[in-house]
Formats: C-alpha cells, structure tokens, sequence
C-alpha cells in the first residue's frame, strides 16, 4: 500500500510542476538574404585583407639533432627557434594533404605553413615508455611550442622510408605509424628505398612508388594523399609520380613535393601545379642559402604580406581582392569571394 501512496504522490507532484505552463515559441529568425551575405563575408575578408591566392611556405626537414652532420640537419634549440617565430608571425601548420586538397581550416588573418619532415629519423619521432615523445625529438618540440602559442597546431607530414624512424621491428613501426595517425600527422610516401628516379623507366618509377604507398597502408596508416621525391628529383614523366598502378595497387596524389626552393602557390590558384611543389630547406642566410632558405624566404613573405597567403576565416570560400578573381582556378571558381 505504501508503494502505491508514494508513486500516486509522485504524480501528484510533477504534475504541479508543469500544470498551467506555457510554452512560448522562440521567434524564427529572418532568413539572410545571400547577396547581403556573401557583402558581409566579403567585408570581413576585407578587414583582415585576406588573400588565399597568397604563397605558402612549405618547410623541409631532415634530422634535428644536436650535432649536424649535413647542410640539411637543424639543432634542436634552432628548430625551436623557427617554430616560435611561426607562431609570432601568425603562421598556423597545416598538413600536406590539407594544403593539396585545399581544406584550409585555420583563423582569419592567419596564414598557412606546411612543415614536412623527410626520410623517417628517430630524431624526429621516438616515443618513451609511456607513449609520448622524447625530449628534444621534433614531435616533442612541436607539442612545446604549441603548448605555448595556443591556435598553433602541433602538426606536420611525415614522409617515410623503410627506415622508419630507426625502428627494424613491424609492430614497432605500426605503432608509431598509429601514434602520429591518432595524434592529427600527415604521412607521405618518400618511396620505400628512397632511391633517385630521375632517369628511371616508367615500370621502376612506380614500382617504387608502389612500394612506398604499400609499405605505409600495411602498417595500417591511410593511403598517402601526396608524395615527396627523394632528392627532389623528378622522373622524365613527372606524372608518373602523381599517378600510376602495379597489380592491385593504385596511387593518385593530390601532390608531388619536390627539394627547394621557393614558396609554394595556393591550391586555388591558376598557377598551382601538382606534379611539382617546393618545398624551401630550413636553413640561416648563409652560404648558398642567404636568399633560397627559410630565414630568408620567411624574412621576405614578412616583408611582402601582399604576398603571403592569409585566411580569411572561412574554408568554404576563396578570399581575394577583386582583381585578383580572375586567377582563381576553374576548380574552386565558385568559391571565390572577391572583395
């Protein structure tokens, strides 16, 4: 009887807590008309001057070890050293495959950097016991800054070789391949053998692209959006790199990376071209690299900020000064967003 006295007050009281209300329907709102849309969207770009026709840096690495023994090797403190004034100058890292497919997600007035890292080094990715990466390793130094500078993404693209981070063992590799995939990384494919295809016949050509692509999906990472040619040499086609097949195997890049030495075009661009991408060497001015690597090339894009590439805030549109609309490429013509 009692359970039945407590259920019936129950009802008792949520009844009394709904009885006579009302429910009062929120206003629709006015439906914008597109026209003074797309003005509004284009007066924002304008604020910001926007320009995503703009050029984008896209730095190449190789080891970042203490003492370097190549023109290509940075140091830790100086591969720290760039990525903080990336940050102060208000570049935002994008991966490879977001800057070839033109998913260009990051804030308005920021601009694009793609930093890529060649030939698999333990220098760039090892992990500890727990799971995180080494001290002083790039990955590690990325995540610092990124810590530091929010908004600026700790991401890159790895492009592998069957060296693999110094790592013979397969599970080994799958789980540093997993680790970069879960934590937001690119991987390209750098061929497995990392051998010249300069000159090469076409069937070796892709057999060791082929043989790249393969060597990263068998480690359970996602096929490679893009390729970045060993040496940076390109083979007598240069298509034969972006797209080929060998038995079940087929590739079809969104972009081949080559070694230097200037800033990349934007993907909506007339002038972007796929099968050759460069890439700019992370390197001080000196030496041959006084006017071709990244101090200089970033020295300049800060010099020349009509020149660089900035978001207007809004992947969905390509924000550019009026005149400039005609170069927008037939591809992303109708996201075009003229100010």
């Amino acid at each position: 009887m009692r359970t039945v006295v407590l259920i019936a007050g129950l009802a008792v009281l949520a009844g009394c807590g709904t009885h006579g209300a009302t429910t009062q329907a929120k206003p629709a709102k006015a439906p914008v008309n597109p026209a003074t849309a797309k003005a509004m969207n284009a007066a924002k770009a304008k604020a910001v001057k926007a320009n995503e026709l703009g050029q984008i840096p896209v730095l190449m690495y190789h080891r970042v070890i203490e003492h370097p023994g190549t023109q290509d090797d940075r140091t830790p403190a100086q591969f720290r050293t760039e990525l903080e004034r990336l940050a102060k100058e208000n570049y935002v890292p994008v991966t490879a495959a977001e800057y070839v497919t033109g998913k260009i997600d990051i804030p308005a007035g920021k601009h694009p950097v793609v930093l890529t890292f060649d030939d698999s080094s333990p220098s760039q990715l090892t992990l500890s016991n727990d799971g995180t990466p080494l001290p002083n390793t790039a990955v590690a130094i990325m995540r610092e800054v990124a810590a530091k500078h929010p908004g600026f993404r700790p991401i890159g693209t790895f492009y592998v070789t069957r060296d693999m981070f110094g790592k013979p063992d397969k599970i080994e590799q799958e789980q540093l391949i997993s680790w970069l995939k879960t934590n937001g990384f690119d991987i390209g494919n750098h061929t497995k053998d990392h051998l010249n295809l300069a000159g090469k016949p076409k069937e070796a050509v892709v057999d060791e692209v082929v043989a790249g692509h393969t060597l990263i999906t068998s480690l359970q990472g996602p096929p490679p959006v893009t390729i970045a040619l060993p040496y940076g040499n390109q083979p007598r086609d240069k298509d034969w790199a972006l797209k080929g097949k060998k038995g079940a195997v087929a590739y079809n890049y969104g972009g081949v990376f080559l070694a230097g030495y200037t800033p990349a075009q934007s993907p909506f661009s007339k002038e972007f071209d796929p099968v050759g991408i460069p890439r700019i060497r992370s390197m001080d001015k000196k030496g041959d690299c006084a006017k071709f690597c990244s101090t200089a090339w970033l020295d300049w894009l800060q010099a020349n900020p009509t020149e660089r590439y900035t978001s207007d805030g809004d992947v969905r549109t390509v924000a550019v000064p009026k005149f400039q609309q005609p170069m927008v490429s037939a591809k992303f013509a109708t996201r075009a967003l003229p100010y």
